[in-house]
């Protein structure tokens, strides 16, 4: 499949205004793009958590516009990717556990073999076997 997984700090970027359409664009080289039920997961606790009623609201509607975006979904297989990623993470003494919705996304992306688009290039280094496009925001 020659598309992309975007994390979830990307959607958080665009919403925040960080990153544009055409950014996105441009680190996909215009490929498809596609989120998981973590990055909705994810998402939708944001918006949950936001103590100020506007922006719990701002997060609502660009939470709603997301389901509309194509889906990777999570099955069997991916399950099988994510039980062997956990497993090679905890034996290199590493602790999987904080790292569960990472490990995720990771699994579809490896799945489906889609390169991962993130800003957190750290949380997804030492993934075996996937594929990882990082940028970096303008500094101010």
């Amino acid at each position: 499949m020659t598309a992309f997984l975007i994390d979830t700090c990307v959607w958080i970027d665009v919403e925040r205004g960080a990153l544009g359409a055409a950014d996105v664009a441009e680190l996909t080289r215009n490929q498809p793009v596609f989120l998981t039920p973590v990055t909705l997961a994810a998402l939708s606790f944001g918006a949950e958590m936001a103590s100020d009623a506007d922006i719990r609201q701002r997060r609502r509607a660009t939470l709603a516009r997301m389901r509309n975006r194509p889906m990777l979904p999570i099955g069997a297989a991916t399950g099988m990717i994510f039980g062997s990623l956990a497993s090679q993470i905890r034996s290199e003494r590493k602790q999987p556990r904080h790292r569960i919705q990472d490990l995720w996304q990771a699994s579809l992306a490896i799945e489906y073999a889609c390169p991962i688009l993130t800003r957190n290039g750290r949380d997804f280094a030492d993934v075996p076997g996937l594929d990882l496009v990082t940028y970096a925001l303008p500094t101010k």
